[in-house]
């Protein structure tokens, strides 16, 4: 059998011309020449909800380090107890960037 393994991209790890032209037929052929720009759009707004969910999460984890907290009911509160948004004004933000990522 093979004792080594040959890499794909043997030179620098990135593909170069030709195999860029190989992927793309290989691609035509598998997914039709009309279905390839519905697949990049669908990967593209799903990129940009992946990216609107990390910020939301980073968002939040910047109020934390802030000393806000998250109790019981789910809103954010300081260290005073202070609300600081509730659970409704969270949930509305995530909405509110969910319907801005679809537009």
């Amino acid at each position: 059998m093979l004792d080594t393994l040959i890499p794909l991209f043997p030179v620098g790890g990135m593909p170069g011309g030709t195999e860029l032209i190989v992927i793309l037929l290989i691609a035509v052929l598998l997914f039709g020449a009309n279905k390839i720009p519905k697949l990049a759009r669908s990967t593209g707004q799903a990129m940009g909800e992946f990216q609107k969910g990390r910020e939301q999460v980073e968002q939040e984890l910047e109020e934390m380090k802030e000393g806000a907290t998250i109790d019981d009911e789910g809103n954010i509160v300081d260290e005073d107890g202070e609300i600081l948004k509730t659970e409704e004004e969270r949930e509305a933000d995530k909405e509110a960037s969910t319907s801005s990522a679809a537009e």
